[in-house]
């Protein structure tokens, strides 16, 4: 190609962000997606180059005995995409690394660059928005490749690799199959478990105190709670002990019912009167614009969204440029976007909701160089939320609008308050009403702190009292007692996680909303509401780390770790040091002293720990000693292979599934042990099997077992959900193994009708076809009649007939020239282009889905490549023995052959970091 028809090659991360860059750019660039990072560690033990596979070191995937030289390769499923860019670049007269400026997106184009060798002028483009002006303004001044945030990323890629899969293998054999440890990933999973602890370690205490509403001479009601009583001041929650439901101040009163019940009877009979009012004006300022942290936690309490959720609809409104780069750990704004939200607040509420200055907001930002402005509304004019809304699927949109009038509301007025206290006296009791008004809305017209409609929010921040004067006589109206329980501390939300990490210092909250999915997943939290309530292998798992590698759960460490990493990016230290100490420690040192936190010594402390761990001690919970019955040995809770389950001696019974650890304790331990007892009693035995029927309670509940449990050929059978655990008789029971039940045959096929109790729940079923039974129906009481009436209706699951489609958009595909449209699927929505099928992101209303945002999935679907599919093992064809021998002896040579050149390509493949 003439050199004069040559094009620039950008290269950025997505192609959503390809496809948006290149509306601003015009035809001398084309605009390229590396979709993420092109090189990693190896995966797997697959993936180690075939060179090293027999070094001591190579499980890692890093060269610990050789300065921890990383080795690099490029993943499978980015082979073809790695091959499109460097077909691109040979076309091409200079190359633009236009990833993310931090340090994954610096890593990236640090990676294309060592990858593509590029032999034309490479420039690297940062910019924190997508827009025309941020992209040209990027183009007039681009930079090099930021080394120090390369080795900070490098760095923390190698600690997170030597940490997570030694330390993982560790608890593989002391603990179980499929657990992870991570350096921010395990100290999150402490976090939740050191909350469960103190939630079961706390004590409640119940107190009582008065409420009374007292009538003033005008009529009005005056609500007040009793503070004192001749001098003692009722206490309240915080002034009790967690960790004995005592008083913490023995001078306080301590009412029981009978003793606030007296007192009421006595006051509603005395004189009161106002003896002091108290009016203190105060101000609320706004808060700062959002960083990646403060929006994740808004996002879950306002609108319900998960960590991973609230980044995906940030992802999109960035790359589709909307808002300015969302991993931020900065409050700042750009001279430009201030005037932008004041110019707003004059035109959207009016000047004097304008604050009279400019309002500049500093927050902690460890790592200048990793400083973006915080998130807002990218491009100048910011343009309303009306005025994108068709442009957004809701999830988007709901995002949009709350960084919108976040950003709006940081230039706004402050809005301006009073408290009202007002002291009332008679009988020696003195109560106290507080009251709070609104004398000026200031920002709170635009943005509430944690309501999503500031109008209903206004009304709940004011509580209004009547007015009254100091002496004002006072009759009481109602006095009544009123009891109060403490409360243990609260469990972790995602959003009150994401703080307590962000203030330790732990990780980087862009990675925040991954490691909430990872601890998920492996099974160490789950959710009960929004509460993250740690399981018992969680709990095994801490208590190892926490006796055996205290410094790789600490804290205090975590955060000096990050806070390493950001010296590396500001190039003021190098990580060889680092690494050796972590890795190595000093050698010289004896196992048991090997505590320093600076030279943990990973490597030995794990050689020295692996005889010494004793599994069986880790998994053992101690509940105490029960102090009745005939059995007095010590009750536990122990964690084993398919689950927690308690053991006091030879007897165990099952923890059942959602049970959260505060919930278990030494009397509901006995009352599982009673249970499991009842179940060696047979309910009675079968009429037509003549084996014993039990009812049993496993892991996810109760269910029938018709055999002993050494029975070869006995079976379980689930009870419906429909019918209660304890209205199962022998009847009932019996009843329950007839399932399935025929109740007869279909008049169009003489096929009979099968009514069934399944995994997802009763149903019918006539061949191949089945349905659901409705809520309440029992598959032991369902009729013929009703049955055949389900199956004469539409199937409204599984391979029925092909539904009408969600959206069918009027565009057709660039890629394929056919419709897009969006379906309902087996596993939920999904566009599709006629070639290639995308899942709609879970949370993503398919209905409101754009054409834009459709394209999007389809680009980023297709450059992962077709789904790998499982190839059928063929079957073993016996042959006789000494053909058998032949054909092996006739094919060795090939085998030499094809190993030979596997191991040549895979070697082509394969690129190793250079020192």
């Amino acid at each position: 190609m003439a050199k004069s028809t040559s094009k620039s090659l950008v290269i950025v991360e997505s192609p959503a962000k390809a496809r948006t860059i290149a509306k601003f750019l015009g035809s001398g660039y084309q605009v390229e997606a590396s979709v993420g990072h092109v090189r990693d560690l190896p995966g797997g033990a697959k993936d180690i180059p075939e060179k090293f596979k027999k070094e001591p070191w190579a499980y890692l995937g890093v060269d610990v005995e050789n300065d921890f030289e990383p080795v690099y390769i490029v993943p499978a499923d980015k082979k073809k995409q790695v091959t499109k860019l460097k077909q691109a670049l040979k076309d091409a007269d200079s190359l633009y690394l236009a990833t993310d400026e931090d340090r994954e997106g610096e890593a990236i184009s640090w990676h294309l660059h060592e990858l593509l060798k590029p032999k034309v002028p490479v420039h690297r483009l940062v910019f924190h928005e997508i827009t025309k002006e941020a992209i040209q303004k990027a183009l007039s001044e681009p930079r090099q490749i930021d080394n120090g945030l390369v080795r900070a990323q490098e760095t923390r890629r190698i600690l997170d690799r030597l940490y997570g899969y030694d330390v993982s293998q560790l608890l593989w054999k002391k603990v179980g199959p499929g657990l992870s440890a991570g350096r921010v990933q395990s100290v999150a999973v402490r976090l939740i478990v050191q909350r469960e602890r103190e939630r079961i370690a706390f004590h409640d205490a119940t107190y009582w105190d008065l409420e009374a509403i007292f009538s003033t001479s005008n009529g009005d009601s005056l609500p007040a709670m009793l503070s004192t009583v001749e001098g003692r001041k009722i206490p309240s929650g915080k002034d009790f002990d967690a960790d004995t439901g005592l008083l913490t101040n023995p001078q306080l009163l301590q009412m029981n019912e009978a003793q606030s019940t007296e007192l009421a009877e006595k006051l509603r009979t005395e004189e009161f009167k106002v003896t002091k009012v108290e009016v203190k004006p105060f101000v609320e300022r706004p808060r700062a614009p959002f960083t990646t942290s403060t929006l994740q936690q808004e996002a879950n309490r306002k609108l319900g969204f998960t960590a991973r959720r609230c980044m995906q609809a940030a992802q999109k409104l960035y790359e589709n440029g909307y808002i300015t780069y969302m991993r931020t750990d900065s409050t700042t704004l750009s001279n430009e976007a201030i005037n932008a939200a004041r110019d707003l607040v004059k035109s959207e509420y009016g000047e004097k909701f304008l604050h009279d200055t400019v309002r500049v907001y500093k927050g902690k930002v460890k790592n200048a160089q990793e400083a973006h402005e915080a998130i807002r509304p990218a491009g100048t004019p910011f343009r309303v939320p009306s005025a994108v809304q068709s442009e957004l699927d809701r999830d988007q949109f709901r995002l949009f609008e709350l960084i919108w009038k976040r950003t709006v509301a940081c230039q706004m007025a402050d809005a301006k308050k009073q408290r009202i206290g007002v002291s009332i006296e008679g009988g020696d009791c003195k109560f106290t009403a507080s009251g709070t008004s609104i004398l000026f809305e200031g920002f709170l017209r635009a943005y509430v702190e944690g309501s999503d409609d500031p109008e209903a929010e206004l009304a709940d921040k004011e509580r209004l009292l009547p007015a009254v004067n100091e002496n004002d006589a006072l009759s009481p109206q109602t006095i009544d007692p009123k009891s109060h329980t403490t409360q243990p501390p609260a469990r972790f939300s995602e959003a009150s996680l994401t703080r307590m990490l962000e203030e330790k210092g732990i990780g980087r909250p862009s990675t925040y909303a991954s490691i909430i999915d990872t601890i998920q997943k492996r099974d160490y939290v789950y959710k009960k509401g929004s509460a993250l309530v740690p399981s018992w292998t969680a709990f095994s798992v801490i208590r190892l780390m926490e006796t055996h590698f205290d410094a790789l759960v600490d804290y205090d460490f975590t955060a000096q770790m990050e806070d390493f990493l950001d010296t590396i990016s500001r190039e003021e230290a190098e990580s060889l040091e680092y690494l050796k100490n972590f890795y190595f420690g000093d050698e010289s040192a004896e196992p048991q002293k090997l505590c320093n936190k600076d030279a943990i010594g990973l490597k030995n402390r794990l050689a020295s720990k692996i005889e010494e761990i004793d599994p069986r001690l880790t998994a053992k919970f101690s509940l105490g000693f029960p102090e009745e019955g005939e059995n007095r040995e010590e009750v536990f809770v122990r964690v084993g292979k398919y689950g927690p389950f308690l053991e006091q001696g030879e007897r165990k019974a099952p923890i059942l599934d959602g049970m959260a650890p505060d919930e278990m304790d030494l009397e509901k331990a006995m009352e599982l042990f009673e249970s499991a007892s009842r179940e060696d009693e047979p309910l009675g035995t079968h009429p037509e099997s003549g084996k014993p029927i039990y009812m049993k309670a496993g892991r996810f509940g109760p269910y029938i077992q018709l055999g002993e449990k050494d029975d070869e050929e006995k079976r379980n059978q689930s009870i419906p959900k429909s019918i209660p655990a304890e209205d199962v008789d022998f009847d009932m029971a019996c009843k329950l193994l007839s399932l399935p039940r025929n109740l007869g045959n279909y008049p169009d096929n003489n096929e009979p009708i099968m009514a069934h109790d399944g995994r997802y729940g009763p149903y019918v079923k006539c061949e191949k076809e089945t349905r659901s039974l409705p809520a309440g129906m029992s598959p032991l009481e369902v009729t013929f009649d009703e049955a055949v009436a389900l199956l004469k209706q539409p199937k409204t699951r599984g391979r029925a007939a092909p539904k009408e489609p969600i959206k069918v958009f009027e565009k057709k595909s660039p890629v394929t020239d056919q419709e897009i449209k969006v379906l309902e699927g087996r596993y939920g929505p999904y566009a599709t282009d006629g070639e290639t099928n995308a899942s709609v992101p879970r949370g993503t209303d398919a209905k409101e889905l754009t054409f834009e945002a459709a394209l999007d999935l389809l680009a980023e679907r297709a450059a992962k490549g077709p789904s790998k599919k499982k190839k059928k093992k063929k079957k073993a064809v016996k042959k006789k023995a000494t053909k058998k021998k032949a054909a092996k002896k006739k094919t060795t040579k090939k085998a030499v052959k094809k190993k030979a050149a596997t191991k040549a390509t895979k070697k082509k493949g394969i690129i190793k970091k250079s020192s």
